[in-house]
C-alpha cells in the first residue's frame, strides 16, 4: 500500500495563505479535515451546524472519501508521480504530463463510478487544473504576468497537503440574452467589485456547483467568453471554502429526505450520494497569489473551451454508474425468474452497448491527447463533445430499460417500515415475492437502487447532470460543428467523385 502525498521530506513551506497541516491520506482523514470549518450551509430553511455529520449530506461527503481511499488501494490508478520531483501525488490534483495520464484518468472515474454508483465531486477541479495550466501559460507569453508561476505554486500546496480542489464555473447570467455587463444587475455574472493593495474583490454566484461544500478550496472561472466591456468579469482565483463571505444553499434533490428516516433499504444506495449548491460570494478578499487571471477578456473563451474539453470527456464516469445500472437491472430480471428470457437478454446487451459507447467516445478523446505549449496535455475536443452529446442521451435510455426490467414495483413498492410492521409485514412478505430462494428484501433492495439511479438522488447525477453538466446538448453541438472539418470532407468527396472544377458552364460534355 503506498501513500497519495508526499513524504515529510519532500514537503517544503505552507505559503502565507495556506495554514500548515499534515496532509491527507486516507478517507477517514479527508472526513475528519472537513469538521469544524464553521461554513455558512443552508439545507431545507435552516442553517447546518456540521455539514459532515448531516444525514442528507453524509453521503456526498462519504463519495469523496472513496477517492482518497481508491488511491491507497490502488495507486497505480488514482495517483500519479510528478515527473519533476519524482513526487506521488492524487491523480485529481496532478497536471498531465502524458497521454497516457489523460487515460488513466478516465480509467479512474469509471472505476470510482462502479465503487460509489453516483458522482465522486472531484472531477471539475481536476479539469481546471489542467484547463488553467496551459491558459495562464498562454497570458503569460502574452502580456508577461506571473499567472502560471502563481497557480504552479497553488498546485503544489494543494498536492502536498492532498486536499480537494473544486470548480465554479456556472454563473447564475440573469437574462440569457445578455451579456454580462448589460444584465441589469452586475452580479448575475462573479466580478471584481474593487482592486485593492495585495488583492481583488469579488461578489456574485456560481449555480449547480458539485461537491462545494466538500471541497478545501474552489477555483472560480467565467463562463463563456466575453469581450472587451466585461473585464471585470475576467477573474480566475482560487477561494477557500471556508471563507466567511462565502455561502452555500444546498439543492433540492428527489427522495433527499429519505435519509431523515432511519432506514437503510427505501434510500437505494445508502453510503453514497451526490451534493450540489448556490454559491453565493459576498464581497470577497482574493489575494494577488490566487489570482490566475484578471481582466484578460480574449482568454476567457480559451480557458472555457479547454475546460470544457477535458470536462466532457470525463464524463466517462457515467459508464461507471452505467455499469451498477445495468448490475441492479439484472439483478431485478434474476429476482424476478427471468434472467434467460431473450427479450430481457437483449435490453441488457443494448444497456451494455450504450454504456461502452459513451466510454469508448471518452477514453478515445484522451488517448488522442497532444502536448499544449506549457508542457501538460489536451485531449481531443471534438471527441470529447461526441462522449458528452453521448451521455446527454443515453444513459436516458438506460434508465427506461432499467426501468422497463424492474417493472411497476419500482415505483409503487412500499415503504420498508411496512414491511416492519408486524400487521402487514407478513402479508407483504408473502405478496411482494420473486422466484423461490430470493429473500424479499434483496428483490427490494435491488427496486431502490434503480429507482434511486433512475428516479431517486442519485439520478441528479445521472440524469440531470448528464444532460446540463459541462454544457447542455447544443453546446456540444456547437463545438461539433466547429470542429468537424467540412471543408476537408468535402475535399475528400471532391477527389474520389473526380470533380475538378465547379464552376458552371465548365462540364464535360457527357453527351
Amino acid at each position: 500500500m503506498s501513500s497519495a502525498v508526499a513524504s515529510p521530506s519532500e514537503t517544503e513551506p505552507s505559503p502565507s495563505w495556506l495554514p500548515p497541516r499534515p496532509p491527507i491520506v486516507s478517507g477517514e482523514d479527508y472526513v475528519a479535515s472537513l469538521r469544524g470549518r464553521g461554513l455558512r450551509v443552508f439545507l431545507l430553511g435552516e442553517r447546518v451546524a456540521e455539514p459532515v455529520d448531516h444525514p442528507i449530506l453524509r453521503p456526498s461527503i462519504n463519495a469523496v472519501a472513496r477517492t482518497y481511499d481508491l488511491a491507497l488501494e490502488r495507486p497505480e490508478l488514482a495517483t500519479a508521480v510528478v515527473l519533476e520531483t519524482g513526487q506521488r501525488v492524487n491523480r485529481f490534483l496532478h497536471v498531465t504530463e502524458s497521454a497516457a495520464d489523460v487515460v488513466q484518468q478516465n480509467k479512474m472515474q469509471r472505476r470510482l463510478g462502479q465503487l460509489t454508483g453516483t458522482c465522486f465531486q472531484r472531477c471539475v477541479g481536476m479539469d481546471a487544473i489542467n484547463a488553467l495550466y496551459t491558459t495562464t501559460w498562454l497570458i503569460d507569453q502574452a502580456h508577461r504576468t506571473p499567472y502560471h508561476g502563481r497557480l504552479r505554486a497553488f498546485v503544489r500546496a494543494m498536492q502536498r497537503q492532498n486536499l480537494v480542489v473544486g470548480g465554479a464555473m456556472t454563473d447564475v447570467k440573469g437574462d440569457r440574452g445578455k451579456a454580462p455587463h448589460e444584465q441589469s444587475d452586475p452580479d448575475m455574472f462573479v466580478r471584481v467589485v474593487r482592486r485593492e493593495p495585495g488583492g481583488v474583490v469579488i461578489r456574485g454566484a456560481k449555480a449547480h456547483q458539485t461537491g462545494c461544500i466538500n471541497s478545501h478550496w474552489i477555483v472560480v472561472m467565467p463562463t463563456m467568453r466575453l469581450g472587451p466591456r466585461d473585464r471585470d468579469h475576467a477573474i480566475v482565483c482560487a477561494v477557500p471554502v471556508d471563507h466567511p463571505g462565502l455561502t452555500f444553499v444546498v439543492g433540492r434533490q428527489s427522495c433527499d429526505t429519505r435519509a431523515l428516516e432511519g432506514g437503510a433499504v427505501d434510500v437505494g444506495n445508502a453510503r453514497y450520494g451526490g451534493q450540489e449548491a448556490l454559491i453565493i460570494l459576498d464581497d470577497v478578499f482574493v489575494p494577488d497569489e490566487l489570482v490566475f487571471m484578471d481582466g484578460e477578456v480574449e482568454f476567457a473563451a480559451d480557458l472555457v473551451e479547454r475546460f470544457t474539453a477535458y470536462h466532457r470527456r470525463s464524463y466517462v464516469c457515467k459508464a461507471g454508474v452505467g455499469d451498477v445500472l445495468i448490475g441492479a437491472a439484472a439483478l431485478i430480471a434474476d429476482y424476478n425468474g427471468v434472467p434467460q428470457v431473450s427479450h430481457v437478454r437483449d435490453k441488457l446487451v443494448e444497456m451494455a452497448h450504450l454504456n461502452e459507447t459513451i466510454y469508448g467516445a471518452g477514453i478515445a478523446a484522451s488517448h488522442e491527447s497532444t502536448a499544449t505549449p506549457a508542457g501538460n496535455w489536451q485531449n481531443d475536443p471534438m471527441l470529447a463533445n461526441v462522449c458528452k452529446h453521448n451521455v446527454t442521451r443515453f444513459p436516458y435510455e438506460m434508465a427506461r430499460l432499467a426501468q422497463d426490467l424492474a417493472g411497476g414495483l419500482l415505483a409503487t413498492l412500499p415503504s420498508e417500515h411496512d414491511f416492519a410492521d408486524p400487521e402487514v409485514g407478513p402479508l407483504l412478505k408473502k405478496y411482494l415475492r420473486g422466484r423461490d430462494g430470493v429473500s424479499v428484501e434483496a428483490r427490494a433492495r435491488a427496486l431502490r437502487l434503480i429507482e434511486n439511479l433512475t428516479l431517486g438522488r442519485n439520478a441528479v447525477g445521472y440524469l440531470t447532470e448528464s444532460m446540463h453538466g459541462a454544457g447542455s446538448p447544443q453546446a456540444q453541438r456547437i463545438q461539433i460543428a466547429r470542429q468537424m472539418q467540412v471543408e476537408d470532407k468535402k475535399a475528400l468527396a471532391r477527389a474520389l467523385a473526380g470533380i475538378t472544377d465547379e464552376v458552371e458552364g465548365a462540364d464535360l460534355d457527357m453527351s
